[in-house]
């Protein structure tokens, strides 16, 4: 082989790799941990007119997440039903969305619309107003792109936006109705579908098929509105960790086989989900509170054995973060720093859009009320109370989305420190998905817009 081959050929597979690690693919990025492997810097301020790439209305409502796959952004929605509580529509003409944007410009490539399988819940009550047809993030493995879409199944498209196939998993209903947003994941060749409402189970898909592999059925699923998350144990040993009433869970991914449990927050909901460091597993619940730390990799109950703290942190519907042995969570508008191997609190400090206040004034709530109640979303924006987005750390800073629109970029170290608090429009949309971090670019969606946000 000549030296020049060698070269190209290197240069290729460091091109490769470059791409692949610049890759967002699934709700929170590289296994859902929010945090980006880039090292590009990301910008820390913003404004409607500053460091704004791009925005372009999505076809549709919704809150899930996007992803990055090379040069595209894909994002779910819905449309023709539930998008306004005093008339929703007819649920018959509920459609739900895979869109394909263009990185660089944020055109539309495509938009692959797919029929509700009926009956849906109904647009009434506490839960799918709060959140709609559309919460579950899409994942891809740079080959093509999975969605899943509750009733009416999984489905996988390429790249182009064919779809490749369709699957479902379950048209049961969660006790209360309110629909479901787990997202799924993706270990070796299978696709894990969290389906605790339409059928009690964790279900893996054959991604090249769509053919059922394995089926994980148990009564403990109902009121899971999480995401699992993948634990590597050993080189040899990787478990699929899940968030459910009153305990946490370990499986086996190849076969959906419970390996361990262990008692945890008293919960009957899990709205947040897990997330993974070096072999532990965290998890902080909002219903009713409660945290917990437990080491990945035992056997049947290891409540005694394995759990290394647990408390009672809050956050809600969020999900926490940990970089360099501390975990972030976000509650009411406070964060909070704790020690991830001891639990013992670094610091807290209070979100405010003047650095040099602690608390915010009458006009920011009043603003707050004025914002965010579009979108067919009944209780978005008022005052921040309710914030579904989770936390992302990339360049080094923490970045965090309310649901009035407010995103505070915050520095990681042992003290507070509010860098910024930005925000890309002023007109009344909703926040509530968590933002994806893809080679210095930073993709947030709103009720109705999809923004880029970059360096000039």
């Amino acid at each position: 082989m000549t030296f020049r081959l060698t070269q190209l050929i290197l240069i290729s597979v460091l091109l490769a790799n470059s791409a692949v690690a610049g890759d967002w693919l699934q709700f929170r990025g590289p296994n859902g941990s929010g945090i980006s492997a880039d090292e590009a810097s990301v910008p820390k301020t913003w404004s409607p007119k500053e460091n704004i790439k791009w925005k372009t209305a999505v076809p549709g409502a919704g809150v899930s997440s996007p992803i990055v796959v090379g040069d595209r952004v894909f994002v779910t929605c819905y449309t023709g039903y539930g998008m306004d509580r005093g008339n929703p529509g007819n649920i018959e003409d509920l459609k739900r969305h895979i869109v394909c944007f263009d990185r660089n410009s944020g055109s539309i490539e495509w938009n692959r619309a797919v029929d509700a399988v009926q009956p849906e819940d109904p647009f009434t009550g506490m839960g799918v107003p709060a959140h709609g047809y559309a919460s579950h993030t899409p994942i891809s493995d740079g080959e093509r792109v999975y969605v899943f879409f509750g009733k009416t199944g999984a489905i996988a498209f390429d790249l182009d936006g064919n779809q490749l196939w369709k699957k479902g998993v379950g048209t049961e209903s969660d006790p209360r109705l309110w629909g479901s947003s787990s997202s799924p994941v993706l270990y070796k060749d299978t696709l894990i579908v969290t389906a605790s409402a339409e059928s009690q189970a964790v279900v893996g898909l054959d991604t090249k098929t769509g053919e059922e592999r394995w089926r994980q059925e148990a009564a403990g699923l109902d009121n899971v509105w999480g995401t699992p998350v993948l634990v590597k144990v050993s080189e040899d040993l990787t478990e699929l960790v899940l968030g459910v009433p009153y305990e946490i869970w370990g499986f086996n991914p190849d076969n959906g086989k419970l390996r361990w449990y262990c008692q945890a927050m008293e919960t009957d909901q899990f709205n947040s989900s897990v997330v993974a460091s070096d072999g532990v597993v965290y998890a902080i619940e909002g219903r009713g509170g409660g945290s917990i730390a437990v080491r990945a990799g035992g056997k049947g109950d290891v409540t005694e054995s394995e759990v290394v703290w647990s408390g009672r942190d809050s956050s809600r519907f969020g999900t926490p973060v940990v970089f360099k042995n501390r975990l972030y969570y976000f509650s009411n508008g406070v964060v909070h720093c704790i020690d991830a191997r001891t639990r013992d609190r670094v610091y807290r400090g209070r979100l405010t859009r003047d650095s040099s206040s602690s608390r915010e004034s009458n006009d920011d709530r009043r603003r707050d009320r004025r914002r965010g109640v579009r979108g067919g979303f009944e209780g978005f924006g008022r005052g921040g109370g309710t914030d579904y987005s989770s936390p992302v750390i990339a360049d080094n800073k923490l970045y965090y989305v309310r649901r009035n629109g407010d995103t505070f970029v915050l520095g990681i170290d042992e003290e507070f420190e509010q860098l910024a608090v930005n925000r890309v429009t002023e007109d009344s949309e909703s926040f509530a998905a968590t933002p994806a971090v893809s080679n210095g670019q930073i993709f947030i969606r709103s009720s109705e817009q999809l923004y880029c946000i970059a360096l000039e």
